[in-house]
């Protein structure tokens, strides 16, 4: 389990692969981790934003 530091670093670290245009597959975390869905929660929202900007151009 993951300290709440290493929880908010990790939904830091996936909004920044969400909004760099990373594949989900570079997630750093095994899939059993709290650490993973913290990311997957950052990388979500990151990730759809930018497909919505990149629609309206």
């Amino acid at each position: 389990m993951g300290t709440r530091e290493e929880i908010a670093e990790s939904i830091l670290k996936g909004r920044e692969a969400g909004e760099s245009g990373q594949e989900p597959t570079v997630c750093p975390y095994p899939r059993a981790s709290i650490l993973r869905t913290a990311w997957v929660k950052g990388y979500a929202p990151a990730r759809r934003a930018r497909e919505t900007d990149r629609a309206a151009d």
